[in-house]
């Protein structure tokens, strides 16, 4: 079982709630929603046009809560959940870099992009909790070589003072 470093907490339910919420949203979503968002998607992505709205729609409600439920999970590794998260907001950015009218020359997102652009802060939590993580382990791992060492010099001691005592002993 892995443990959630409590650093991570806040980014996590955060984020992991407001995805999670949108999934759920989707999840009821109308023919007229389907239809605006797979268009959307679609003309970005042009492998979804195959895919019928209502279905594009179910799937992007499932994906969106299993990016939300992996980041609110406590079991789930914060690797695990920064490369969800980083991989369904990368899929955001290319819908922001890819449509028409999401921003200017210069990437600045324009009013209709604004939306959207604001993604990159999912990306930023996802890569911060990915980079948080491994430094998370190899602090893990500094501290057992630390009680490891420490634990040594502890039966080292021991013995010298055992040593010690026994030949105190023969000569007394």
């Amino acid at each position: 079982m892995t443990s959630v470093d409590l650093a991570q907490v806040p980014q996590r339910l955060a984020t992991g709630a407001f995805i999670l919420n949108s999934g759920l949203q989707k999840w009821t979503g109308d023919e007229e929603t389907a239809s605006g968002l797979h268009g959307f998607a679609s003309g970005a992505y042009p492998f979804l046009k195959d895919m019928d709205p209502p279905t594009f729609l179910k799937a992007l409600s499932i994906g969106e809560m299993a990016v939300g439920a992996t980041l609110l999970a406590p079991f789930v590794s914060g690797r695990v959940a920064g490369a969800a998260l980083t991989g369904f907001s990368a899929g955001m950015l290319g819908l922001y870099l890819r449509t028409p009218g999401m921003h200017d020359g210069k990437l600045r997102p324009t009013q209709q992009g604004t939306p959207i652009a604001k993604d990159i802060w999912m990306l930023g939590i996802g890569a911060a909790l990915l980079l948080g993580s491994g430094r998370r382990r190899a602090e893990k791992k500094a501290e057992k070589r630390v009680w490891k060492a420490e634990r040594r010099a502890a039966l080292a001691e021991a013995k010298v003072s055992q040593t010690a005592a026994e030949l105190a002993s023969e000569r007394g």
